[in-house]
């Protein structure tokens, strides 16, 4: 795979399974639980009782939120992805098994693809499975913790 950078579009967060998420400038990762104030921090998540790994972070590519609406008709508010971070120009699905910085300071090791699921798709619209899927973002486990801020740089570790 070639050398790419993207960036950190938008950071959310919930603080409980299936409420609203915010959108905030900046967030703490920190290392084997996720980031501070999000609902799998806290082991409040929908799917915080499954096992394996990939419950820390998870990122979405911006451009699969626009496919969505191109391809499908279907606009979601970055939020409504359900998704901590919203990237542009990384190629998510490449980066299953592999590590990258996200931001200065913090390390993710790609887990899983963040396949869409029928959660998901009540919580939004119907279609918004079929959109997502291979699209549908990446499972990560955070390896080295800091401070993630919208903007920052995203690129091979």
């Amino acid at each position: 795979m070639a050398e790419w950078a993207g960036e950190v579009v938008f950071i959310q967060i919930a603080p409980m399974a299936t409420e609203k998420l915010d959108s905030v400038p900046k967030a703490n990762a920190v290392a084997g639980q996720g980031l501070e104030g999000d609902r799998y921090f806290e082991k409040r998540g929908t799917f915080s009782n499954k096992p394996g790994g990939g419950r820390e972070i998870t990122l979405i590519e911006f451009e699969s939120i626009e496919a969505l609406k191109r391809d499908l008709k279907i606009q979601l508010e970055p939020i409504q992805t359900r998704r901590n971070i919203v990237t542009r120009g990384v190629p998510l699905n490449h980066l299953v098994g592999k590590q990258f910085h996200l931001g200065r300071e913090v390390v993710v090791h790609g887990v899983r693809l963040c396949e869409p699921c029928e959660h998901l798709e009540s919580l939004t619209q119907v279609g918004v499975r079929e959109g997502f899927l291979h699209r549908g973002g990446l499972r990560g486990d955070i390896i080295k913790g800091g401070t993630i801020r919208v903007g920052d740089r995203i690129a091979p570790a």
